[in-house]
């Protein structure tokens, strides 16, 4: 069972970037499609991006294309979320998930992760 642990959120003024990590331990990390996730108060908990296993395709929401970047370092059994242009609706509760899957599939609902870490808080000023 892996263990997800998120870092990096904060508060920034618009059009700033912040980058998350998410570190996993205790699972084969590479086995393990990944995806961020977050959650304004009020609101439901979203799809923002996805990665499958190896890091070869990726999803991003409409609301965050061109702006996000997911990548993982299966080494050091982290994903990272790059956060550019940022805009005050993007604050919210930042979540990485994961779902053991080594297939081209991507998950973009989050009835479809297993495992999920504790959220960093994103604030965008503006």
């Amino acid at each position: 069972q892996v263990q997800l642990v998120e870092s990096g959120g904060g508060l920034v003024q618009a059009g700033g970037s912040l980058r998350l990590s998410c570190a996993a331990s205790g699972g084969m990390f590479r086995s393990y499609a990944m995806g961020w996730f977050r959650q304004a108060p009020g609101k439901e908990r979203d799809v923002v991006a996805a990665i499958t296993w190896s890091g070869g395709s990726t999803y991003y929401a409409d609301s965050v294309k061109g702006r996000f970047t997911i990548s993982r370092d299966n080494a050091k059994n982290t994903v990272y979320l790059q956060m550019n242009i940022l805009k005050p609706e993007d604050t919210a509760v930042y979540y990485c998930a994961a779902e053991l899957g080594r297939s081209p599939r991507l998950f973009r609902s989050a009835g479809e992760y297993d495992y999920w870490g504790q959220g960093t808080q994103v604030t965008v000023s503006s």
